[in-house]
């Protein structure tokens, strides 16, 4: 067995830690005398997650890439502070695997893990890879990826490249949706629609959706919201719930995703992949809303996954509030009168859904077949 370290390199969002804690907790499982450290950026969301697991972690002052002369020399500066600072924790270790997961954190810790000869890998879970795994691919020795399409734009640096699916929390596999009901105080006799702006919430899901709580009164009898709003916007969607009529359950933030989809009837919800992946994994029917200011319009190409399984519909978060409002109240309506429709989404949720993509990831880490 391994006796390695290995380092996982990636953060900004819970959609590049939790696929990194799913792959780590699943090392530890088939050896535990391996050691685990996450190298994350400083925004609070990457401190939030790991601080609720067993794992090391090192804060990186990293920032994105920028053209602009005066962040251009900013971003070098935090660039060059966290390689050091990667290089300090990686130079000591034996046996060095480092894992870039996603996002521009990774960039300096894989730089600094192939020039000190470490194993490179890499974690592409979008079809698209953005900016920084693009960068990462020329000093990777190996990439997992969730989409076979993805593969193309690995094969020309000539790395390997393995289809393994996007590593879920073991949570999925054994969700029970009774558990979040019971945990929010929701009426078991009712419907639950999810709405989520991912791990740092969404401003244009919270305001839309907000502005259709006259129209969602209307199903009250049947329908309740969990409301997850992100933490900057608790408080101001916290208070337009304040009058619905309709059993709503709002928080800043929930960890438990496995359990609170596997009890939900519809999630309207940004397409990250590892978004797509636990509507798939759960079997839910979703309304996405992609992220509209990627230029590689990441979340559209991840969201077109469940559309063309029949899992799922799109709403463009488009710039005019009357129009998105519009769009989302017309497909919204739609599902929530239609329970044969729903069912027929999340039975399609299968065409989609992977299995087991964190254990064959980490068995490729840990070199067993």
């Amino acid at each position: 067995m391994s006796s390695k370290s290995y380092f996982f390199a990636g953060g900004g969002t819970g959609g590049h830690i939790y696929p990194a804690i799913a792959i780590a907790e699943q090392i530890v499982k088939l050896e535990p005398e391996a050691k685990i450290h996450f190298f994350v950026s400083t925004r609070v969301i990457d401190s939030k997650i790991l601080s609720g697991t067993n794992f090391d972690y090192t804060l990186l002052p990293a920032v994105g890439f920028s053209f602009r002369p005066d962040k251009l020399f900013k971003f070098y500066g935090l660039f060059l502070k966290s390689c050091k600072l990667a290089k300090e924790k990686i130079a000591a270790s034996d046996n060095a695997v480092v894992i870039g997961v996603g996002g521009y954190v990774a960039a300096p810790v894989c730089l600094v893990g192939h020039k000190l000869g470490a194993e490179v890998k890499l974690l592409n879970v979008d079809v698209r890879p953005g900016r920084a795994n693009r960068l990462i691919k020329r000093w990777a020795d190996e990439v997992f990826v969730q989409f076979a399409e993805s593969e193309q734009y690995f094969n020309r640096s000539g790395v390997k490249v393995n289809v393994l699916g996007f590593p879920l929390r073991d949570g999925f596999a054994q969700a029970d949706g009774n558990k979040a009901k019971d945990e929010l105080g929701l009426d078991s006799d009712k419907k639950t629609l999810v709405v989520t702006g991912a791990s740092s919430g969404s401003v244009s899901i919270n305001e839309t959706v907000c502005s259709l709580l006259g129209e969602l009164d209307g199903y009250a009898g049947q329908w309740q919201i969990v409301h997850i709003t992100g933490e900057n916007n608790f408080d101001d969607v916290k208070a337009r719930y304040s009058d619905a009529k309709i059993g709503a359950a709002v928080l800043d933030y929930y960890d438990d995703m496995a359990s609170l989809l596997a009890g939900a009837d519809l999630v309207i919800g940004r397409s990250g992949a590892g978004s797509v992946a636990e509507y798939a994994a759960a079997g839910v029917a979703s309304i996405c809303m992609p992220y509209p200011h990627h230029k590689d319009r990441q979340q559209y190409f991840n969201a077109e996954k469940l559309v063309e399984a029949g899992a799922a519909v799109v709403v463009d978060d488009l710039p005019d509030e009357k129009e998105r409002r519009e769009w989302l109240w017309e497909e919204l309506e739609a599902l929530l009168k239609d329970g044969d429709r729903r069912a027929e989404m999340a039975e399609a949720c299968k065409l989609v859904a992977g299995k087991g993509a964190a254990e064959k990831i980490a068995k490729r880490l840990l070199e067993i077949e």
